[in-house]
């Protein structure tokens, strides 16, 4: 690997989680070396949103984006969630130790006022990973859209009150994403925000860029052929997507680029996604480097 830049940014990890609570200073430490200046940790849950901002308080590479996956949607929106409390299938970490009611000092749910408690730390850039997933997982199942719909919703309004940008996971609900975005429209910043790990079809990364979002491409981007369910290489995605919109991430511990795949992902792997871009859209790597950092900083406004 010839690397020449060293201002690569990984939007989108999560070393808040139980893979990598032992060796931290190791894998940041090869980031760094490898040319990766800043890790941005996402949350999933409100303990893996508070354990990111952690990370982001112990180490100056890091920043945070908090929130609630559309996987914990149901939790947050029945009475009682003690998982979310107490401890997380995401991280593997006991963040608070309490049970604290649902509901605190006015009308809305417990989970959204400790979010926004969160979400105003000087280190969290955006509002994420937050959206819709109609994918069927194993041990997961598909929750109830409505419930994702309403956690959704509840999370851009937070976002458009502290005034940050959206990182949206979408998988399989392309289409009900942009249908939800384009609704609350005058709710989003400008720019609004960026899909984390894209994969959708070309009329939903029309809708995407139309609106001003920028996209995030993974180590995924790297593999052959199509993803389940989808009906576009994400390769093919990467190439429709001006240089000046795209981002890149690795979503630590998963979606390890070729020839890693198979191993834990880790945020030094960012390089290897980076050039696999700047490959399939004809740049040198340095340029490709300059141009998605200064996308970076066009998007997170708080990042330093």
């Amino acid at each position: 690997m010839q690397t020449l830049a060293n201002n690569m940014i990984d939007v989108h990890c999560h070393l808040n989680f139980k893979a990598f609570t032992k060796d931290y200073d190791e894998v940041i430490r090869r980031a760094v070396d490898a040319g990766v200046k800043r890790i941005i940790n996402v949350g999933t849950s409100l303990e893996s949103s508070e354990w990111a901002v952690e990370l982001a308080d112990k180490y100056p590479e890091l920043y945070a984006i908090v929130g609630i996956h559309p996987h914990h949607a149901d939790k947050v929106t029945r009475m009682g969630h003690p998982e979310l409390i107490s401890g997380s299938i995401d991280s593997g970490q006991t963040r608070m130790t309490k049970k604290i009611p649902d509901r605190v000092g006015n009308d809305d749910p417990y989970w959204i006022n400790r979010l926004e408690q969160i979400a105003t730390h000087q280190k969290v850039i955006a509002i994420g990973e937050i959206g819709m997933d109609f994918y069927s997982y194993k041990s997961n199942g598909i929750v109830d859209p409505a419930a994702q719909e309403e956690v959704f919703v509840k999370q851009i309004q937070l976002a458009h009150k502290l005034k940050l940008p959206l990182q949206i996971h979408n998988r399989h609900a392309g289409e009900k994403v942009i249908e939800i975005l384009k609704t609350h429209n005058s709710l989003l910043t400008t720019p609004p925000g960026m899909f984390h790990c894209f994969a959708a079809s070309k009329e939903v990364l029309k809708d995407a860029l139309e609106m001003g979002f920028a996209i995030g491409f993974d180590g995924n981007v790297t593999y052959p052929g199509l993803a389940p369910g989808e009906t576009v290489e994400l390769s093919e995605l990467a190439k429709l997507t001006p240089l000046e919109r795209i981002v890149t991430e690795t979503d630590s511990p998963y979606l390890t680029p070729i020839p890693h795949r198979g191993t834990r992902n880790e945020p030094s792997y960012g390089i290897i996604v980076g050039e696999f871009l700047a490959g399939l859209k004809g740049v040198p790597f340095d340029e490709f480097a300059s141009q998605t950092e200064k996308n970076v900083y066009t998007l997170f406004t708080k990042l330093k």
